[in-house]
């Protein structure tokens, strides 16, 4: 039976870390000014062992039952064979308490009415005890401060993941259509094999900063899947292919440097960054080798039309580690290195090529100011609210120019734990661009999904999700919806397996395309 709200949160306050004992604690050797000779004596009842037959020994080998709270705790020590000291039996104590308050105050569990007083009663048995467990935490974590900070060097730590993956797909029909109505493609391609490996070299030179370099070597980018080609405009090909570099080059794709001018802001300078490395994420859906790999669910798709390599700097503000709120702004400039107004953009989404075609060769038409301030640039700016583990919902605002247009945009990401191993993920998205090949568009995009952990396979995830990546009346006649399901299967603590499956209905907002069918095995390594 469940307590009621107010009276559950005063005892689980008693309970919590930062208030283990209920009584204020005695002062400590070095600060007390009293003889030693008058101190008192420790009572004997602190002297005697806990036996299996004392109500304390039951009850907590009672709380560990209904809420395991001791799970995997001292290699089962708790098998009620044998006394335990005051202070062992206080350290399972305090592990357990701790558990108990974690799970309630992310609403996992339950408390049980007749155990709110067997709690209070236990902390006010063995305070002394669990009072000295917390003076030497806290002990210990200064001493391992003072040591980081006298102890430091610059350190770089080499990691790597390689992604091998097959794919294959077709659609049904007979021609595949473009949103302008030219025809993509009469036949199925051929099946696939691509590969994506990174190298990321990260140094620290005083602790809390970070210097991140990244080498990617890939295959083919957008052109080595089935969606990829089928649908090359809204974001349905593979998010871990679809990116630079390709066809096998080597490229440094993140070069950036994070550091704490104070304490609850870090500032990020990056000559190489995506900006969807810094805001939009999600824990749900947004790494494409981990969840979902089409493009249009990883990311809020109308929002980054600079979803490339791009030169800009971060600020993240956060008011300290129980604040609920974030604050993160990115610039991000498209061409810094080149100070001309010719020149292809690497960094631009699959849509802007849509949008904004080139009106003659771009090495010698005119296509807008670059560099590093010119106006082929975007900035963002995102507000997390974070009240509880279970749910975060992030407001964001996109704008900037391209090829001397304007384009503004507004977004909403929400996900919520609805249990100890499901979550659901949403995102919303209107954007407003001027002066399109199609006039001025407004188009609508949204994304939902349900994720569940430990299905089947202990360490799985696997998921299912739906999109609607560009809605406006102004391109095609109908609107294209994505459709992923994958399943992540960990084979090794650094090698795991998903099958992929994506459903394109609509394709390039054409009522008239068939539908798209893919499937892709991808592997991933980490070392």
């Amino acid at each position: 039976m469940n307590s009621s709200p107010p009276d559950l949160r005063a005892i689980a306050a008693g309970f919590s870390l930062s208030c283990l004992c209920f009584s204020p604690s005695p002062p400590s050797l070095a600060e007390s000014t009293v003889d030693p000779a008058l101190q008192p004596i420790t009572a004997v009842n602190q002297l005697m062992d806990v036996q299996p037959t004392d109500w304390a020994y039951q009850a907590v080998q009672s709380l560990a039952e209904r809420y395991e709270c001791l799970a995997g705790y001292s290699g089962g020590s708790w098998g009620g064979e044998g006394a335990l000291t005051r202070y062992t039996f206080a350290a399972g104590l305090k592990v357990c308490l701790e558990q108990i308050e974690q799970r309630y105050r992310f609403a996992t569990t339950d408390l049980v009415q007749p155990d709110l007083p067997t709690l209070q009663a236990l902390q006010n048995e063995f305070s002394p005890e669990l009072q000295q467990l917390a003076d030497q935490g806290a002990g210990l974590e200064r001493r391992a401060a003072s040591l980081e900070a006298r102890q430091f060097s610059t350190t770089t730590k080499l990691t790597g993941q390689l992604i091998f993956a097959t794919n294959a797909g077709g659609f049904t029909g007979n021609t595949i259509l473009d949103p302008k109505g030219e025809a993509i493609a009469q036949a199925d391609p051929n099946p696939t094999s691509l590969y994506r490996i990174a190298l990321d070299l990260n140094t620290s030179f005083t602790g809390p900063d970070l210097l991140r370099v990244r080498l990617v070597a890939a295959s083919g980018g957008t052109n080595d899947n089935a969606a990829g080609i089928l649908e090359p405009f809204f974001g349905s090909g593979l998010d871990f292919s679809a990116k630079p570099p390709s066809f096998g080059t080597v490229e440094i794709t993140r070069l950036h440097y994070s550091f704490k001018p104070l304490p609850d802001l870090t500032v990020t300078i990056a000559p190489e960054m995506r900006v969807t490395d810094f805001v939009d994420l999600n824990r749900y859906a947004n790494l494409g080798f981990r969840d979902f790999s089409t493009e249009a669910l990883v990311n809020n798709y109308i929002l980054f039309p600079l979803s490339g390599p791009t030169t800009g700097a971060v600020v993240i503000w956060n008011p300290g580690r129980r604040a609920a709120v974030t604050l993160r702004a990115v610039y991000a400039a498209a061409d810094a290195a080149n100070p001309r107004d010719q020149g292809l953009l690497r960094g631009t989404a699959p849509f802007v090529r849509l949008l904004y075609p080139p009106p003659g060769n771009p090495f010698t038409v005119d296509l807008g100011d670059r560099g590093l301030f010119g106006d082929t640039f975007q900035g963002l700016v995102e507000v997390e609210y974070a009240p509880a583990r279970r749910f975060t919902l992030r407001l964001q605002y996109s704008g900037g120019r391209l090829f001397n247009q304007r384009f503004d945009g507004i977004g909403v990401n929400a996900e919520l734990a609805i249990a100890e191993k499901i979550g659901l993920v949403g995102r919303y998205g209107y954007s407003h661009y001027e002066n399109t090949q199609f006039g001025n568009l407004t188009p609508n995009y949204w994304m939902a999904g349900l994720v569940v952990r430990d299905i089947w396979l202990p360490g799985s995830l696997a998921g299912v999700g739906v999109s609607q990546p560009f809605i406006t009346p102004q391109i095609g006649n109908a609107t294209q919806t994505n459709i992923e399901a994958f399943y992540n299967i960990p084979l090794s603590q650094g090698i795991q397996i998903a099958p992929v499956v994506q459903v394109i209905t609509s394709p390039g907002n054409q009522s008239a395309n068939g539908t798209i069918f893919t499937g892709t095995l991808r592997t991933v390594f980490y070392f």
